[in-house]
C-alpha cells in the first residue's frame, strides 16, 4: 500500500478543508485576516453557516428525491420498479456533469447571479418533473435538475473565510452533517410525502424549497466581477494532467468511486427490496429505513480527528474494511431485517470515513486543490452512478442478491486498481 500524508500541510502555507461536496483551500495567511463578502453584507457568522448547511441538504435531496419514490413511479407509468431504477442513477450523473462544468466556475465569475440562475434552473427542472408524462421526460428532468443543483460548492469558499483559524474544521463539519441530513430527508420525507400525496407533490415541494433557499442565498452574496482569468473552462482541460502527475490523487479518486458506487448500489436498490416480496412494506415503512443515515452526521466529525491523528491512508483501509464487512449483511438483510439494520450503519459509517480521508488526501497532495476536489467528486459521484445504473438490471435478473454482488465488485475494483504504486 502507497504511503499517503498523514496530515494535511501547515496552516501557515495552506489549510485543506473538507466539506461535504467541495473542499477549499485557503492560500495564505491573509485570508485570515479579511474580511468574507458575505460578512461586509452584514450576515453574522452563525446565519450564513447555517444558510450554506440548509443549501446542501436542499441539495442532496434533490439528487436522491426519486429514489424512493422508484415504486410510486413505477406504478403510476405502468412498470416494474426495476424497469425505472435507473432514474435514480441519471441523477447522479446529472450532478456529476454540474460539478463538472458549472462547479469550477465559481472561481471566476460572479457568483452572485450564477447562483440565481442555477437555482431557477433547478426549479424549473424539478416542475418539469412533477408533470413528466413518461419516464423518458422525468429522467431528463431529473438530470438537468441534478446536474443544477451544485449551489453548495460556489459557496463553501465563504464558509472557510468567516470561520475562525482554530474552528474551520468544526464549521465544515457542520457542513457535512447537513449533506447527509438532506439524503435522510429525501428518503423519509420523501417517502412519507410520496406515501400520501403522491411522488408528483414531491418533485413541487423540493421545487419550492430550492427556489426560495437559492434566491435567499443568492442575495446574501455580493456582487462581483469576473475573479479569475483565461478561458472559463480551463479548470475541466487541466483535469487529466493534473490526475497524471499526482498519484494521490487518482488513488482517492478511484477509491472514493469505488466505495460510494458500493455505497449507491445498495442504497438507491433498497426501497425494491423493503418493498418487494420479500418483506412487503409499504413506500412510507421503507422510507424510515433513511433514518440509518443520520449515523454519517455523527461519524464526520470523528473521522476528521481520525485522519489529522493516524493518516488518511489508515481510515481509508479501516473504511473499506468495514464496508466490506457491511455486504454479507446486506446479503442476509435480503431475510433477515437485523442484519439490515447493522448493514445500514455500517455502510453510511464506512462511506463518510472514506471521504473524509480520501478527500483530505485529494486536496493536500496537489498545488491545485480545486481543481483536485472537482476531480475527486466527479469520480466518486460518476463511481456512483455506474454503479446504481447497474444494480437496477443485476436486481431485475437475481434479484437482492445481485445488488449485493455489484457492491462487492465496486469495493474490489476501488481497492485493487489502486493498491500497487504507479
Amino acid at each position: 500500500m502507497p504511503s499517503s500524508p498523514s496530515s494535511p500541510a501547515p496552516a501557515a502555507s495552506r489549510t485543506a478543508v473538507l466539506t461535504a461536496t467541495t473542499p477549499v483551500t485557503v492560500t495564505t495567511d491573509a485570508a485570515d485576516a479579511a474580511p468574507a463578502p458575505a460578512a461586509r453584507r452584514g450576515l453574522g457568522p452563525n446565519a450564513f453557516l447555517a444558510l450554506i448547511a440548509v443549501c446542501t441538504a436542499v441539495t442532496a435531496g434533490n439528487i436522491y428525491l426519486a429514489a424512493p419514490l422508484l415504486p410510486l413511479i413505477a406504478h403510476d407509468f405502468g412498470s416494474a420498479p426495476s424497469a425505472v431504477a435507473w432514474i435514480a442513477s441519471v441523477a447522479q450523473f446529472g450532478y456529476a456533469a454540474g460539478l463538472l462544468f458549472f462547479a469550477p466556475l465559481g472561481d471566476r465569475v460572479n457568483r452572485r447571479p450564477l447562483v440565481a440562475a442555477l437555482s431557477v434552473a433547478t426549479t424549473a427542472a424539478l416542475l418539469i418533473a412533477a408533470v413528466a408524462p413518461g419516464t423518458g421526460a422525468l429522467a431528463a428532468a431529473v438530470f438537468v435538475a441534478s446536474a443544477a443543483t451544485v449551489v453548495p460548492q460556489l459557496l463553501v469558499p465563504l464558509v472557510v473565510e468567516r470561520a475562525p483559524a482554530d474552528r474551520r474544521a468544526r464549521h465544515v463539519a457542520v457542513v457535512i452533517a447537513g449533506l447527509f441530513t438532506g439524503i435522510v430527508a429525501a428518503r423519509v420525507v420523501g417517502a412519507l410525502a410520496g406515501q400520501a400525496f403522491g411522488w408528483r407533490w414531491v418533485f413541487v415541494d423540493a421545487s419550492l424549497l430550492t427556489v426560495v433557499l437559492g434566491l435567499a442565498t443568492a442575495l446574501a452574496l455580493p456582487s462581483e466581477g469576473r475573479r479569475g482569468t483565461g478561458p472559463l473552462l480551463s479548470g475541466i482541460t487541466s483535469l487529466p494532467g493534473l490526475a497524471r502527475r499526482s498519484p494521490d490523487l487518482w488513488r482517492a479518486c478511484l477509491r472514493q468511486a469505488g466505495m460510494f458506487g458500493a455505497w449507491s448500489a445498495l442504497w438507491t436498490s433498497l426501497a425494491l427490496l423493503l418493498t418487494g416480496p420479500a418483506y412487503g412494506l409499504s413506500i412510507a415503512t421503507a422510507g424510515l429505513f433513511g433514518l440509518f443515515g443520520l449515523a454519517a452526521s455523527a461519524v464526520a466529525p470523528l473521522a476528521g480527528g481520525l485522519v489529522d491523528r493516524f493518516g488518511a491512508a489508515k481510515v481509508v483501509r479501516s473504511a473499506y474494511v468495514l464496508a466490506a464487512v457491511s455486504v454479507p449483511l446486506f446479503w442476509l438483510g435480503g431475510h433477515t431485517v437485523a442484519a439490515l439494520f447493522v448493514a445500514a450503519i455500517a455502510i453510511h459509517a464506512a462511506l463518510v470515513a472514506s471521504h473524509v480521508a480520501n478527500q483530505t488526501l485529494a486536496l493536500t497532495t496537489t498545488s491545485a486543490p480545486a481543481t483536485a476536489n472537482t476531480a475527486y467528486v466527479v469520480s466518486g459521484f460518476a463511481g456512483a452512478a455506474l454503479a446504481s445504473s447497474v444494480a437496477a438490471p443485476a436486481f431485475a435478473h437475481w434479484g437482492w442478491t445481485g445488488v449485493c454482488a455489484v457492491a462487492a465488485l465496486w469495493l474490489v475494483v476501488g481497492w485493487v486498481s489502486t493498491s500497487v504504486r504507479r
